[in-house]
């Protein structure tokens, strides 16, 4: 089911309305049923890996709490980080390791053979949804149990719920049990605010996906399918287009969640803040997807031995957390070039620090981000790109192209597209929520109104799935 979709639009408020109605005591119930239908509602055999992962880490857990043993405790979270990479593994990477197979024939063996045949279609030919997301979610709370960080959750309805909570489940934030469990376990009230600024959230969630991201998919798209036929100026366009879409479509999915959940009294991290006017690539992933660079840090990054170590091994943890990183998105060779592309950004820059700190503060700010914003869209190529001969490709006809074709950009795309820029520029370190309620009620209505008619009016004419439902 699509944030975007009618489906959505009635589920929402039905959901909410239950909610309230409902005693505390019930009210996991009812979530937890709503999450799965959610998630069933792409496709139901899925729900398995979802149980699995919830079963499996509930109990060991459990289990964690009682034993003393290092060893054995230290045997057990093996077992969890098994199962759970294990599940990643076979479904997101093992198609790397298998010989191609006809489609076709996948088709006609399911008729025979259903769960063979569903898992071949799976391994091969689909991703479950959000599973690098929960299979996330739930090692995080392994760990931080084995750490004696949190108390394990003794109740598997509500530890389910916790694992599969219908707003941040198939594209995040990845939500840590200390934080997201104590909310669900709390008697939230009807309270207008939440709504109201839930409200905000996903009405520029929704024109950050619909109006930016799927009116700007298309013409990357042109570009990407032929770089050569087009100018190398249109290809410049069409590499920016990329790093816009990817971030409006990001971003909007996850302001659309957090207001999602905000109706349900339920506060989810932020996940976005303005992360294109970085004026360094550390604070760029201070602000990008800030959930899974949180994780990392926290639960590889620290592990290997973080900044208290010999430079030469914290280089090397530097690059492996960003590599691991960009291998998380994907079974693809371009991801790793990716991700070592942001770690060999991250040592240059560490390695230059003691230069640019002679440069004027302001001076270096606004050139740093300049700089940022240039290097951050052209590693987008490899994150965008099918293959590495596609990325080097793209790379190619963007530097010196044969090609004369430039794309039509209809003026409703360009003025959204200005409305989407100063709009950001007006959030630097400041929530659009917080950012609307700047203005009096007659001006903010305005806004609501002018923005509701841009999503009406000026969407993309194709409902495009979020990009990260693919992760």
């Amino acid at each position: 089911m699509l944030f975007n979709s009618v489906a959505f639009l009635l589920f929402l408020p039905a959901v909410v309305i239950l909610y309230y109605l409902l005693p505390h005591r019930y009210r996991w119930i009812l979530l937890l049923g709503a999450s799965y239908f959610f998630y069933g509602s792409w496709k139901v055999e899925f729900l398995s890996l979802i149980l699995l992962s919830t079963v499996v880490d509930y109990s060991i857990a459990r289990i964690l709490d009682s034993w003393r043993g290092l060893w054995a405790r230290r045997a057990l979270v093996g077992l969890s980080l098994i199962v759970n990479l294990g599940v990643l593994f076979v479904f997101k990477y093992l198609q790397l390791f298998l010989p191609d197979v006809d489609p076709m024939i996948v088709n006609i063996y399911t008729v025979d053979y259903p769960w063979k045949g569903f898992l071949k279609q799976a391994i091969y030919f689909s991703i479950p949804v959000g599973i690098s997301f929960y299979t996330f979610q739930t090692l995080s709370y392994t760990l931080d149990v084995y750490h004696r960080r949190v108390q394990p959750e003794k109740h598997l309805g509500k530890f389910a719920l916790f694992v599969s909570f219908f707003p941040q489940l198939v594209a995040g934030p990845i939500e840590r049990f200390g934080r997201l469990m104590p909310q669900l376990n709390t008697k939230q009230l009807f309270d207008y605010n939440n709504f109201q600024t839930a409200f905000r959230l996903m009405l520029y969630g929704f024109f950050l996906k619909m109006c930016i991201a799927d009116n700007l998919a298309p013409l990357v798209d042109q570009v990407y399918d032929h770089p050569d036929w087009y100018s190398s100026f249109t290809v410049l366009f069409g590499t920016m287009g990329f790093g816009f879409q990817i971030y409006a479509d990001f971003a909007g999915y996850s302001l659309i969640a957090q207001g999602a959940a905000l109706m349900l009294g339920i506060k989810l991290m932020d996940n976005f803040k303005t992360p294109y006017f970085s004026p360094s690539i550390g604070e760029f992933w201070k602000r990008w997807h800030i959930s899974l660079s949180t994780w990392f840090r926290d639960y590889l990054y620290i592990p290997l031995g973080g900044s208290k170590q010999a430079a030469w091994r914290w280089a090397i943890a530097i690059m492996i957390v960003f590599v691991v990183s960009g291998f998380w998105h994907g079974a693809n060779y371009t991801f790793l070039i990716w991700g070592a592309i942001h770690g060999s950004l991250y040592l240059i820059e560490r390695m230059l620090k003691p230069l640019s700190v002679k440069v004027p503060q302001t001076a270096r700010k606004v050139l740093g981000a300049i700089l940022i914003f240039i290097l951050v869209q052209l590693a987008w190529v490899y994150f965008r790109a099918d293959s590495v001969h596609h990325a080097g490709s793209v790379l190619s006809s963007l530097i010196r192209s044969k090609g004369t074709s430039t794309l039509q950009i209809p003026y409703h795309v360009a003025i959204v597209f200005v409305v989407f820029i100063l709009m950001e520029i007006a959030q630097y370190n400041v929530r659009v929520d917080a950012f609307l309620g700047r203005f009096k009620t007659p001006i903010r209505w305005i806004l609501y109104a002018a923005i509701l008619w841009c999503i009406a009016v000026w969407s993309g004419l194709t409902n495009h799935p979020f990009i990260y439902f693919q992760f």
